[in-house]
């Protein structure tokens, strides 16, 4: 995989990193949450017809997964920082939100945001109930979801490219 060099506004940087830091929150509750069904989503079960196997295969790698989840996410906020600072929708006035932002990505980091986009992409569908693309209706959460979609679809052309 090679380096990528993405451009975004600061206004969708900040957007999300306000994602990507709700994500987080959501992976550090996980310990006393293991019924969330967002949580079950992320840590898929390994044996769908045997439930007590499934429940042995979570047990054993629920929490590397989830640290690793962890660990990507912290990566695509460290790259979503400018000049040392974490962006804020409600820190932009109008000028700066439309300012250019240049993300620059190496394999590591490429690798760390396209898992995490699709981490927030699954919890986002599990919250919203969508199963299938036609589910959508015209709550804006579902515009979140296709703009992450957007990003996640343009990541992966640039590596292509």
């Amino acid at each position: 995989m090679t380096a990528v060099r993405m451009e975004v506004s600061a206004l969708e940087a900040a957007h999300l990193t306000d994602l990507v830091l709700q994500f987080t929150d959501l992976l550090a509750d996980s310990i006393d949450r293991t019924d969330d069904p967002a949580i079950a989503r992320l840590v898929p079960d390994g044996y769908r017809d045997a439930p007590d196997d499934a429940a042995e295969f979570r047990r054993l790698t629920q929490d590397d997964l989830l640290d690793r989840r962890r660990d990507d996410a912290a990566v695509v906020l460290t790259t979503l920082q400018r000049d040392g600072r974490t962006l804020r929708p409600e820190d932009l006035d109008r000028a700066d939100a439309e300012v250019e932002v240049i993300v620059e990505l190496d394999a590591g980091a490429v690798t760390a945001w396209l898992r995490t986009l699709t981490a927030v992409r699954l919890v986002m569908a599990t919250r919203l109930g969508i199963t299938t693309e036609e589910e959508q209706d015209d709550d804006p959460r579902f515009g979140v979801y296709n703009w992450l979609g957007f990003r996640l679809e343009g990541l992966l052309q640039a590596i292509d490219d």
